[in-house]
């Protein structure tokens, strides 16, 4: 109406975007008798019947509560696919831009850390802040001393794989940061060549997952474990990783060392 349209160009845009979000029954309902989510695709559904080239959305879902945020998440996946348009979405929720994003921008204090696809961003961060902020539960870092393809601490030794050896063989012996995910540690005895020691601070029973939090000398260190596995506070364990899985960041400028012969393949590539 704003733009002087057709009354029939102006019905046609309605009941196309209506459709698209399936809220043809809420054409008639006034602003105060619509949900939350309701609410939400009727703002997406303004912004259609514009023909934008991009859309901005800026944290378009924090104020729905957890299940409506996952359902509308999907719809607006959905949305994308069927619209074709480009879309920047803000967001400070990691699993929002995981599961939604083809391309993500990680920022800190305004500054760019690191832009990829979601599966680069998680296997291949380009610096602490990053492998800390992408994953859930977040990513583990030790201190460590590293000699000879062996970053130690009080309570764990981890030996390096072939490639981050190749790289580290020039460094000597240097301060490192070393970085496991929850999810790639398990159960082991004393004897593994990776071994973690700690005490059982917290264990959180999720059903396929047991959680477990440990002392790790100074340190705390977090466990995703087979839910059937029975684990009590105070229980002293092992935990172990393959050396592929473990992560080096440098001491002072927290950049990733990155291993010499698995480069991230770029986001083109990916």
């Amino acid at each position: 109406r704003l733009k002087k349209r057709p009354a029939e160009e102006i019905k046609q845009k309605i009941d196309e975007a209506a459709q698209t979000l399936g809220i043809q029954h809420l054409l008639e309902r006034k602003p105060r008798e619509l949900s939350g989510g309701q609410r939400q695709r009727v703002a997406l559904g303004r912004a259609i019947v514009r023909d934008p080239q991009v859309f901005l959305m800026d944290e378009p879902l924090s104020n729905l509560d957890a299940k409506l945020r996952v359902d509308m998440r999907a719809e607006i996946v959905k949305l994308h696919k069927r619209l074709n348009v480009t879309t920047f979405y803000v967001t400070h929720d990691q699993v929002e831009a995981m599961t939604m994003g083809e391309r993500i921008v990680v920022m800190k204090d305004g500054k760019i850390q690191q832009i990829d696809t979601p599966i680069n961003l998680y296997e291949f961060p380009a610096n602490r802040f990053v492998a800390g902020f992408i994953g859930n539960p977040s990513m583990n870092f030790l201190p460590a001393k590293h000699v000879d393809g062996v970053a130690s601490g009080d309570g764990y030794r981890l030996s390096l794989d072939a490639a981050h050896r190749a790289t580290m063989a020039s460094r000597g012996a240097v301060d490192v940061w070393a970085g496991i995910r929850p999810e790639h540690l398990r159960l082991s005895d004393a004897d593994a060549t990776n071994r973690i020691e700690g005490t059982v601070d917290v264990v959180e029973t999720l059903g396929a997952v047991t959680m477990v939090q440990l002392s790790v000398g100074e340190h705390a260190v977090s466990a995703q474990l087979p839910g059937h596995r029975k684990v009590q506070l105070g229980d002293t364990l092992t935990l172990t990783c393959d050396s592929d899985k473990l992560h080096l960041f440098d001491s002072e400028s927290e950049l990733a060392i990155a291993r010499e012969s698995t480069a991230a393949p770029s986001a083109a590539e990916a």
